[in-house]
């Protein structure tokens, strides 16, 4: 596409580009678009009233352009929409009455178009999600625009959520695309609890049974909604699932209008993550016209044996019953050989992938199949041709438009031919994935709500530490000032950013996403360490008081998760106690679990942490709904009722549950119950303290990597301070050019981990690679990739750092003058 410009994005720009660069799920939402469209290319853009500048895009067929390329924004069919607000799809242009003289898809060479507008909450115009392919595609689908829909909705909460610094408020619009998700389904979605009762249906579920009112069928189980004859299958099909195996099933059911239909009915268990409880979701598909159009079908075990009989005898001997289930049947159907050459294959191909039979027989389906997915469909061969069955086989096939199918292969080898069954499974996989996805936005916005409730904390304590420090610093610049007051300051300081990096890192372990990780914690010593976090969330009027006993008590559970639940709790009595009172941490060791809200005890030993509040007491016709998601008795904007819910999926997740004792004027009391496990109590690694002895440098010469100037200075100042010779490069860069390729005249790299551009990790690893022989030393306040993945070998200083701690690293990694020989010659 020469028309494509590449000209970089103005500086204006870069700020939105790397916005929507660095929001992870973008990848994802371009390539999900891309695979629903079936287009080959996709991008996120910004639109303004002069520019179209690219921020992210997915190009698989070569389109050229690239992130932060820029066209004129009256020369794309974007202009229309950023005025309109409105989305713009096209199947074909050269059909399209309203686009076929359009000059754009002429300019840029496309055929197929949909792009989608981004506005933000406010009502603010970004920018559109828009994707392109230079053939007809059809795209003018409801699950389609719906799905570009819903992701324009969630680029916009990510980007408004980033523009406001990820407050609060954003676990409430996560909410609102948790059920955009349901209301983009073209089929009718609802939630059942364990026991098939229905408690949710979408808005086009109503419209497709013609029900007035959700309120009407609320609460029923849902089999009762079905005829006499069906509802043992559904009751099946709902049992099933919540044993935790997806099922599905079809059957009759009539309209709330007496309106004839038949339905295809799906069931997968999932956990609600505000909750812990099991939950049913159920999708309904109209399959009517399908239905009367194989009402002449013989019963399903009748037409399968006529099909087997068929395939055997090489479709030569076949009657016009069984010529005819072949061609009607909407499963792909083939005959292959031993080795995976199709010998025939039945009209489904044509209907699904658009391919004739002529252009599929004679040949293995390698060229169709998705190149990550060759190698395990030639061993599932393989093992077909070796005399195994195939039950649930998927795999990817491309289509004549150029987008990809998932099917699910059922097979067997019968006298040295394959028999071959596989249903088009691809809207069920990516329905499966869009509802993963809401479950982790719901997620992380239960943790976006405890850390909104530690932000006006948090300024408070760091306020209150940089007091100290400041004024510490005023004294010892006084003259004749006696060595005992001095060295009390000095100690104040030091003592001072200890507990402020301490307080850091908490905030920055607590708040990161990350992946759900069990592990062996002890509870007193992690009830103990959350207590100095619990006071910049109670504030300075209420007390907080801790009771643990001394002998250990282990608990298996995740340790963000807990400390959540610890906060959430801490906020719900504060609130109770308008900011003034007591509450109290208490950790008790006991045997078995007691009856909660119904359920029989529990045996075993629990860890049950208690926390106490002397507050106003929860009304007793509010105790039964208090940990139910979104529920709240805040005022709006003063909570999103995600908070206890949290806590109770926390602990039924880890095996455990949470109790709550109350009374009106009296204060409310939260249980945490979590099985103890065994533990190991490890010894803690002895203390090194600032001003013993360490090695100190002689002479050797130390990279400085580091961007910013006033950390570079003082790292550089405190080196040669030990005797070091030192050489700063403010960037990764800069540094390998002043390395060269063998790094002569340098004994180490002291690089700061987050820097623009190439990172401290990558130039680390660069160096490992390059000049092995060479010390790293790395130091950062925070990355996410060392939060992920950990140091991988490299030393790791944390900021903040004092000059002995650096010194005495610096002394345990570097040679020598002695060892090294003379190799590092004065630079």
């Amino acid at each position: 596409m020469s028309a494509l410009a590449h000209v970089a994005a103005p500086h204006d720009f870069q700020a939105d580009i790397d916005l929507v660069g660095g929001i992870e799920a973008i990848p994802t939402i371009l390539a999900v678009a891309c695979r629903v469209s079936g287009m080959g290319f996709a991008a996120v853009a910004r639109v303004t009233e002069d520019r179209w500048v690219a921020c992210r895009v997915k190009d698989e067929i070569s389109f050229g352009l690239r992130a932060g390329d820029e066209l004129e924004v009256a020369s794309t069919i974007c202009h229309e929409i950023r005025q309109s607000r409105t989305p713009v799809v096209i199947d074909h242009v050269a059909a399209d009455a309203a686009y076929c003289d359009h000059p754009t898809p002429a300019r840029y060479g496309f055929q197929s178009y949909v792009s989608m507008p981004i506005v933000l909450p406010d009502g603010t115009f970004f920018g559109t999600l828009c994707a392109i392919d230079p053939k007809p595609a059809s795209v003018d689908r409801p699950e389609v625009v719906g799905t570009f829909g819903m992701f324009a909705d969630l680029i916009a909460f990510h980007v408004d959520a980033h523009r406001r610094n990820a407050s609060a408020n954003d676990a409430i619009r996560s909410e609102a695309f948790v059920r955009g998700i349901l209301a983009a389904s073209p089929d009718c979605v609802k939630v059942l609890s364990a026991e098939g009762r229905l408690e949710y249906m979408n808005e086009r579920g109503l419209d497709l049974i013609q029900l007035g009112s959700l309120q009407d069928v609320l609460g029923q189980e849902l089999a009762d909604l079905w005829p006499d004859s069906e509802r043992a299958r559904i009751r099946t099909a709902v049992r099933t699932a919540a044993s935790g195996v997806p099922s599905r099933t079809e059957g009759y059911c009539p309209t709330a209008k007496g309106e004839p239909r038949w339905w295809e009915v799906s069931f997968a268990p999932f956990r609600v993550e505000g909750t812990g409880e099991l939950k049913l979701v159920g999708v309904s598909r109209d399959i009517t016209e399908r239905v009367r159009a194989e009402e002449e079908r013989r019963e399903s075990a009748a037409a399968l044996e006529a099909l087997n009989a068929t395939l055997a005898d090489h479709v030569e001997a076949r009657t016009q019953e069984r010529d005819r289930i072949w061609q009607v049947s909407h499963d792909m159907l083939g005959v292959a050989d031993g080795k995976g050459v199709w010998l025939s294959v039945n009209p489904a191909w044509t209907a699904i992938l658009g391919w004739q039979s002529g252009e599929v027989i004679g040949r293995t389906s390698e060229w169709l199949e998705h190149p990550d997915d060759r190698a395990a469909t030639r061993a599932e061969v393989a093992r077909l041709a070796a005399g195994q069955t195939t039950l649930a086989f998927e795999n990817r096939f491309r289509t004549r438009d150029g987008g990809y199918r998932i099917l699910s292969w059922r097979a067997v080898p019968v006298e040295g031919l394959l028999y071959c069954v596989a249903r088009d499974v691809t809207e069920q996989r990516e329905r499966t994935m869009l509802l993963e996805q809401a479950e982790e936005a719901l997620r992380q916005s239960q943790k976006l709500e405890a850390v909104g409730q530690l932000t006006g904390g948090v300024a408070h304590d760091f306020n209150n530490l940089l007091t100290i420090i400041r004024s510490s610093v005023d004294f010892l610049r006084r003259p004749n000032l006696p060595e005992e007051r001095r060295n009390r300051y000095m100690d104040a300081v030091s003592d001072t950013v200890d507990r402020a990096a301490k307080l850091t890192g908490q905030l920055l372990a607590f708040a990161r996403r990350q992946t759900l990780k069990p592990e062996v914690l002890e509870v007193g010593a992690q009830l103990r360490a959350v207590a100095d976090m619990l006071d910049t969330v109670t504030g300075a009027r209420i007390r907080v008081v801790t009771e643990a006993p001394d002998a250990p008590c282990f608990v298996r559970a995740d340790l963000s998760q807990f400390e959540t639940a610890l906060i959430n709790m801490a906020v719900n009595a504060r609130d109770a106690m308008e900011g003034e009172g007591t509450l109290t941490l208490r950790l008790d060791c006991a045997e078995g679990m007691p009856p909660i809200r119904g359920h029989a005890a529990a045996p075993g030993f629990f860890a049950a942490v208690s926390v106490v509040d002397t507050g106003c007491g929860i009304a007793a016709e509010q105790v039964g709904r208090i940990f139910e998601p979104f529920f709240t008795t805040k005022p709006v904007g003063q909570g999103t009722g995600l908070g206890l819910s949290q806590v109770f999926g926390f602990a039924k997740q880890s095996g455990g549950d949470v109790d709550v004792a109350s009374e009106l004027g009296r204060g409310t009391t939260f249980t945490l119950y979590l099985p103890e496990v065994e533990g190991v109590i490890r010894d803690e690694p002895s203390e090194v303290r600032d001003g013993e002895a360490f090695p100190t440098g002689d002479g050797q010469c130390v990279l400085v990597v580091e961007d910013n100037v006033e950390v570079g200075r003082f790292a550089t100042q405190i080196l040669e301070d030990f005797g070091y010779r030192t050489t700063w490069a403010a960037n990764a860069e800069e540094a390998l050019e002043k390395l060269g390729p063998d790094g002569s005249g340098f004994d180490a790299v002291f690089s700061d981990v987050v820097m623009p551009g190439m990172g401290g990790f990558q130039l680390a690893k660069i160096l490992q690679r390059r000049l092995p022989h060479l010390p790293v030393l790395l130091a950062s306040g925070y990355s996410h990739v060392l939060a992920q993945d950990g140091p991988d070998g490299f030393e790791l200083l944390h900021k903040p750092y004092s000059a002995d701690q650096l010194g005495r690293i610096l002394g345990k990694i570097v040679p020598s003058q002695v060892r090294r020989g003379s190799s590092s010659e004065s630079r």
